[in-house]
């Protein structure tokens, strides 16, 4: 069983939700929390665990054998990211930044002049946060510009590991590799923060759920920022998470709230949707 945290806007808080929760469910559960925020990755950091079981994650990069070569362009042609640009000469030259694996040119290539290698683009870990939760890491290498892969392949790693429950924590944004992380999910708990900024780029994150077929449930983190707090239609909140103190050291401490300072208000309200939850869980 899969759940996704997620949110359109960065900084709202979707890495304290998803650490916390994952940490209250573990407690009864086998749940495995996978940090597929695969560019800025920082559960680990959260909860002080050490990253561990490192494995390469690579992708398809076409080699051309030119000697084969019959100079047609249909590996240029067909090349929806145009990483293949041609030669004076006629022979196909890769642009490795561009290039996003996918296998086209080598597929069309009627003289078999493409063969298969492989770059890196990041890696993947399991570490042992204690007996019942497991954090599963992606880790994208620097400089590379695509991490739709890499969280494929985080996705990948994290059906390895022993779990009743997984729950995955994604970047901010709609992007396809926020797609990547929430599809298939049961349903997906979306972070936001009572701001006009939060509440666009909440609009978007719904769009997405939508196109998923995804059902979303709304946490609002920060809810006494403002007095006022604007009205979400369309989904239900199902948890109000206050400005803390506590919180704040938490992060400084890297350990979640709810160990910490178990009872916090904010120790308390994530208890409270941590039950909605369960429920909604495991009665599908």
């Amino acid at each position: 069983m899969k759940i996704s945290v997620t949110g359109g806007k960065g900084g709202t808080g979707k890495s304290t939700v998803a650490i916390n929760i994952a940490t209250i469910l573990a407690r009864n559960k086998k749940v495995v929390l996978v940090d597929a925020d695969v560019e800025c990755p920082n559960d680990h950091i959260l909860t002080s665990t050490e990253l561990s079981c490192q494995e390469d994650s690579l992708i398809f990069r076409p080699k051309f054998d030119y000697s084969r070569c019959t100079k047609c362009r249909l590996c240029r042609d067909s090349c929806s990211e145009s990483a293949i640009v041609v030669f004076k000469e006629g022979y196909p030259f890769l642009m490795p930044s561009l290039c996003s694996g996918c296998k086209t040119c080598k597929l069309v290539c009627p003289a078999d002049a493409i063969k298969d290698d492989a770059k890196i683009i990041g890696s993947t870990f399991v570490s042992a946060v204690n007996e019942n939760l497991t954090l599963v890491t992606g880790v994208l290498k620097e400089g590379e510009e695509r991490s739709y892969p890499l969280v494929l392949s985080t996705r990948k790693r994290s059906e390895t590991a022993d779990s009743e429950l997984e729950i995955l924590d994604t970047s901010a944004g709609t992007g396809n590799h926020v797609a990547a992380a929430i599809e298939g999910s049961m349903f997906a708990i979306v972070v936001t923060e009572p701001t006009p900024l939060g509440t666009h780029d909440l609009k978007m994150i719904l769009n997405l759920l939508e196109r998923l077929e995804v059902k979303g449930y709304l946490v609002m983190n920060r809810s006494d920022l403002v007095d006022d707090p604007p009205q979400i239609d369309g989904i239900e909140t199902i948890g109000k998470i206050p400005l803390s103190d506590e919180i704040v050291d938490s992060y400084i401490k890297g350990r979640p709230v709810v160990e910490m300072y178990p009872e916090s208000s904010a120790s308390r309200e994530f208890n409270r949707i941590s039950e909605k939850l369960s429920d909604l869980i495991w009665q599908k």
